[in-house]
């Protein structure tokens, strides 16, 4: 993983200097570096609201950053969640965070600092804001984060307003990575197939609310289509999951679209015999987690293979 480290060097403070250590993919680029400077932020702590988000003046040294993450299959969720961890163990208390609509969508995006295109890309249906505040040495400490992502690639972007009176950025190359994929590692795909007889495809990524299969790469269709070609005889039920929001009906369509656009990518990239797949969907019928909290909905936002073989 790349760890990036903001320091705060306050010469005339030096036993009260500390770290925000924030870890990042590995594959993270930094696209954009500005800072320090001297100079003040409104940072919004709460949604666009007719015309109005409400904001908190934060004054320091201002450093913005901005990464992006190719090829990544990660979710907004899943780039933002760990950093919003690792800043809760930083000392930081949460200020605001949101997605998208509950934000406020096209009016609270224009309403937020961020940087321009193509340095730091944000699709209006799908970002995420946050905004944290800690006691500093002698003034409040401010950090926010927009995570945002297209097709390609996952974008963050990183602002820390700061109390001293210099801040010096240095990143640092971690030595071990966590697995890309949560639910199936490279490789194990055949094994989990032939031994659970189910394997979610985690690293797939759909536009919000549509059916569109994003270009990838996809690793588990990788070693999906490996497992099938190798394996003629065997067959495949792909099968599209949502989350609980919105009619059974709309989710069972949105589900088996999904799996039909990972289908079609199956035989037309990979190469895989359409008679070894089939596609169908279960909507928000079986979960795999809770749909009260986001963390769950977001899991059970998925497309799983499931062997229909049966020797």
């Amino acid at each position: 993983m790349i760890r990036l480290c903001l320091l705060l060097l306050a010469a005339i403070w030096p036993g009260l200097c500390r770290a925000i250590t924030l870890d990042l993919p590995a594959n993270a680029i930094l696209q954009l570096e500005e800072g320090p400077a001297s100079t003040s932020l409104d940072l919004p702590i709460g949604s666009w609201v007719e015309g109005y988000i409400p904001t908190r003046r934060a004054e320091g040294q201002v450093v913005r950053q901005v990464w992006r993450i190719d090829g990544s299959g990660l979710t907004t969720l899943q780039i933002l969640a760990p950093l919003r961890d690792q800043i809760a163990e930083a000392g930081y208390d949460l200020l605001y965070n949101c997605q998208t609509e509950q934000c406020g969508g096209f009016d609270f995006r224009f309403g937020v600092d961020i940087a321009p295109s193509p340095a730091m890309q944000v699709d209006l249906s799908d970002f995420r804001y946050l905004a944290a505040q800690r006691t500093g040495a002698t003034d409040p400490e401010f950090v926010m984060i927009v995570v945002s992502r297209t097709a390609r690639a996952g974008f963050v972007q990183i602002t820390q307003v700061s109390s001293a009176p210099d801040v010096a950025v240095r990143v640092e190359t971690a030595l071990t990575r966590p697995p890309p994929l949560a639910a199936a590692q490279l490789g194990d795909i055949g094994l989990q197939l032939e031994q659970a007889g189910r394997v979610v495809l985690s690293d797939l990524s759909f536009e919000t609310g549509s059916s569109t299969l994003g270009p990838g790469p996809f690793d588990t269709l990788d070693g999906l289509a490996t497992y099938l070609r190798d394996h003629p005889d065997r067959k495949i039920a792909l099968v599209g999951h949502t989350d609980a929001s919105g009619s059974l009906e709309t989710n069972v369509a949105l589900s088996r679209r999904r799996a039909a656009s990972v289908l079609e990518r199956l035989v037309s990239d990979y190469g895989v015999d359409r008679a070894q797949t089939e596609a169908e969907g279960m909507g928000y019928l079986a979960p795999i987690a809770s749909n009260l909290t986001e963390e769950g909905r977001e899991a059970n936002r998925r497309v799983e293979a499931i062997l229909t073989s049966t020797d």
